[in-house]
């Protein structure tokens, strides 16, 4: 807490307001230098307990990126999510430490449902981040998600709807088969009478229909279908 103190800037805390977090309890250091210090830190269980305690902006950005994912309770997750009060700690903790616990595709589904809007915010960000971050993970997971998208898809709230865009956006930019799915998922969400659903869609399908987006897909297609198509070492060993 000391070294956090040391590196207050008061510049860098009256510009947070801007991007719509509170600074009440905000120190003023920004995440670069908070994952250095982390960094240097390395793991440690009981310092992260101790930080988020602390109830200091920037001291629970860090402690979850300190935590140790293995030594993660339900428990804690959702001690810490009751506390989230702004959309940097929700997914500072989401995408570097909630979804590399094995609580994480539950908590995703429960969360997306609940009512308090930074839980609400937290189950769709677990979505779009185990989408970039699982890779082992299979489609049937992310297919999974899509009804709840659609069942949230008309929640007004600022956090909330760019969540829910985030997972589908997420999701679909995973591989093709799960971009066709997030695109039809898109384009029923426009159909639907309500300015929030509208919003989320349109924005969705700009980027998973794009050039760019498609390009990179395909491109990752032909190469995991090369990579099948490659014989083993033992099988070109028997083949010569």
């Amino acid at each position: 807490m000391r070294k956090l103190k040391s590196l207050a800037n008061p510049q860098t805390r009256a510009g947070m307001s801007q991007f719509g977090i509170p600074t009440q309890h905000a120190l003023g250091i920004s995440i670069p230098v908070l994952r250095k210090l982390a960094s240097e830190t390395g793991k440690d269980h009981e310092l992260a307990g101790r930080l988020w305690e602390s109830a200091i902006h920037e001291a629970r950005i860090l402690a979850a990126f300190v935590d140790d994912a293995c030594k993660v309770s339900e428990t804690q997750m959702e001690r810490w999510a009751a506390d989230f009060d702004s959309w940097d700690i929700c997914d500072a903790c989401c995408g570097n430490l909630f979804d590399r616990t094995p609580f994480a595709y539950e908590k995703a589904r429960e969360w997306s449902r609940r009512p308090e809007e930074f839980v609400k915010r937290a189950g769709f960000a677990l979505m779009a981040t185990l989408a970039v971050h699982d890779k082992l993970a299979a489609d049937s997971a992310f297919h999974a998600f899509l009804p709840n998208i659609w069942d949230e898809c008309n929640d007004s709230r600022n956090f909330v709807k760019k969540a829910v865009n985030w997972a589908l956006r997420q999701i679909g930019k995973r591989n093709l088969r799960l971009n066709r799915a997030a695109i039809r998922a898109a384009k029923q969400i426009r159909d639907v009478n309500f300015p929030a659903a509208r919003w989320i869609a349109s924005n969705a399908l700009r980027e998973l229909t794009s050039d760019a987006v498609q390009r990179r897909l395909k491109k990752i297609a032909v190469a995991r279908a090369s990579q099948q198509r490659k014989p083993s070492g033992r099988r070109r060993k028997q083949r010569r």
